[in-house]
C-alpha cells in the first residue's frame, strides 16, 4: 500500500534493528507465554489464546519478553515463534496446515494479501483499527481491513559523516547521484590514503541480498510507476534500468570488497565494515539504528538514494510492507483473544516501550501511542521535506522474481559485461510478467 506524502512525512518514532526486505539474523526460536485482554485484567487462559508467527528476527528477543509481561498481567496463553530470515512465507504455509495455527501473522502488501486474503479476518471497526493515526496504514480487500501495518521505516544510504570530512566533502556536497559519483570514485582513488573505502559490501548472500534486489529494485519500479501515473503493474517497460545499473556499478565497484566477492558477503559483514568505519555509505535503513549508532549519532547522515531520475526532489524510501492479520480460520475464543493481544502491545505503557523504544524492537509504529523518536536515523528521515520513495516491492511478483533478480546481479557483478546486463534485464522485465501471470492465475 502507498502511503499518503503528508502522513509519511508525518512519521515521527523510533525504529531499529534490520528488515526486507528482510532485515536481521537468520534461526528461529519459539517460546510460550500468555497474554492478555486489552484492558490488562485477568482472564481465563481457557478462553482463548494467541499465536503470533513473527516476521523480524532482530525482534524476536523482545517478542518473547512482552508475551511474558502480557502472561504476567493477564493468564491468556500467548505463543511467538519467529521464521528464520527470508523463510517467513514457507514457514507460514507450514504453520497454517497444523491444528494449532497461527492466530497472528503478516503479509508484506497487496501481493501477501493475494495468497492469504481467505485467512483474514476483518478488522473494521477493531480497538486495532481505530487506533491507527491515518487509514492509509490499512490493507483492504474490498471493503473489509485485512491487515494493519504495525510498523513504518526508511532507508537511504546511511553516511559517516566524519569519514566524509576526512575525505574533504560533507553530506551538502551530494545532492544527485552525479555528486555521489564524484565524491565515490574520488575516495576510491584515495582509498589506500585514507584508509576506508565509499561503500560497504554489496553482498548477495541471503542475509543482504534483500539490500539491493528488494530495496534498490524498488528505485526503478517507483520512478515507471510515478511516470506512468499507476502503482502496480502486470507488465514492466525497464525504462530507468540504466539508473539501476549506474547505482549498482557505483556500489560494487567503489566498496571494501571485489565484486566477484560478493556471493558470499553476508549483511552482518556489511554492518560491521560500517560500525568500524570501515566505509562512508552503508545502504540500509532506520531498523540499523540499535547498530550504527556505535560511531555516534553527532556522525550520522542519512542520504536518499540518489538515482538521477528527480534528484532535486527526491526524499528517503518511506513506507511499510509489515501488515498484522488475524486469522479468520481461528476459534472465535482464539480471534478476540489475538485483538486483545494486538491492542494491548500498542496502547499498554509496556507494550508501546517494547515496541518503539530505541533499545528494545525501536519501531515507529502507526498508532496514536507513537512517542517521539529516539531513533537519529529516524528523525534525519523526517527532516529531510523532500518527496518520500513510496515502497512498491510490495506489488513484487513472488520471491522467485526477486531470487532470479538477485542471481543476475551477482553475475553481472562479477563480471560486468552487457550480456550479463541482459540478463539482469530479462530477470527484471520478462520474468515480471511471467511471475505476475502466475499469481494470477493461482488465485
Amino acid at each position: 500500500m502507498k502511503l499518503r506524502k503528508a502522513t509519511v512525512l508525518a512519521l515521527t518514532a523510533s525504529m531499529a534493528a534490520a528488515l526486507a526486505a528482510g532485515c536481521g539474523s537468520s534461526g528461529s526460536s519459539e517460546s510460550a507465554a500468555s497474554g492478555s485482554s486489552a484492558s490488562g485484567s485477568k482472564t481465563d487462559s481457557s478462553s482463548g489464546k494467541v499465536y503470533y508467527l513473527n516476521f523480524k528476527p532482530e525482534a524476536d528477543e523482545y517478542w518473547q519478553e512482552l508475551a511474558k509481561e502480557y502472561e504476567s498481567e493477564t493468564g491468556v496463553k500467548v505463543t511467538v515463534l519467529t521464521a528464520a530470515s527470508g523463510e517467513y512465507e514457507s514457514t507460514l504455509k507450514s504453520e497454517m496446515t497444523k491444528d494449532e495455527a497461527p492466530t497472528l501473522f503478516q503479509v508484506n502488501g497487496p501481493v501477501g494479501l493475494a495468497s492469504w486474503k481467505d485467512y483474514c479476518y476483518d478488522l473494521s471497526g477493531s480497538d486495532i483499527e481505530g487506533q491507527l493515526t491515518d487509514d492509509s496504514y490499512e490493507l483492504k480487500d474490498g471493503d473489509k481491513v485485512a491487515g494493519i501495518a504495525y510498523v513504518t521505516e526508511a532507508y537511504g544510504l546511511i553516511t559517516n559523516k566524519a569519514l566524509l570530512e576526512k575525505a574533504g566533502y560533507s553530506a551538502d556536497d551530494i545532492k544527485s547521484f552525479d555528486d555521489l559519483k564524484k565524491v565515490a570514485e574520488d575516495i576510491t582513488a584515495r582509498k589506500d590514503e585514507l584508509g576506508f573505502s565509499a561503500f560497504t559490501s554489496a553482498g548477495m548472500d541471503s542475509s543482504s541480498d534483500w539490500r539491493f534486489k528488494t530495496h534498490l529494485a524498488n528505485l526503478p519500479i517507483y520512478y515507471e510507476y510515478k511516470a506512468d501515473g499507476v502503482d502496480d503493474k502486470d507488465e514492466l517497460k525497464g525504462t530507468y534500468l540504466q539508473n539501476y545499473r549506474d547505482i549498482w556499478d557505483l556500489y560494487i565497484n567503489n566498496s571494501t570488497i571485489d565484486p566477484t566477492q560478493l556471493s558470499t558477503a553476508t549483511g552482518n559483514q556489511a554492518e560491521s565494515e560500517f560500525v568500524n568505519q570501515e566505509a562512508v555509505f552503508f545502504q540500509n535503513g532506520t531498523w540499523e539504528y540499535d547498530k550504527v549508532k556505535a560511531i555516534g549519532d553527532d556522525n550520522l547522515a542519512f542520504l536518499p538514494i540518489y538515482f538521477g531520475v528527480d534528484d532535486a526532489n527526491e526524499g528517503l524510501c518511506m513506507g511499510t510492507e509489515n501488515y498484522w492479520c488475524v486469522n479468520s480460520k481461528a476459534s472465535e475464543a482464539d480471534i478476540k483473544a489475538t485483538l486483545d493481544f494486538m491492542n494491548w502491545c500498542v496502547t499498554s505503557d509496556k507494550g508501546v516501550e517494547a515496541m518503539t523504544s530505541s533499545d528494545k524492537m525501536g519501531f515507529n509504529i502507526p498508532f496514536k501511542s507513537n512517542p517521539e523518536s529516539q531513533n537519529t536515523l529516524f528523525k534525519l528521515a523526517n527532516a529531510n521535506k523532500n518527496t518520500p520513495v513510496s515502497w512498491n516491492f510490495s506489488t513484487m511478483p513472488s520471491e522467485e522474481w526477486k531470487n532470479t533478480l538477485g542471481q543476475a546481479l551477482t553475475v553481472y557483478a562479477a563480471d560486468q559485461t552487457d550480456a550479463n546486463w541482459d540478463q539482469v534485464k530479462q530477470a527484471f522485465v520478462d520474468n515480471w510478467k511471467t511471475e505476475k501471470e502466475l499469481a494470477a492465475s493461482a488465485s
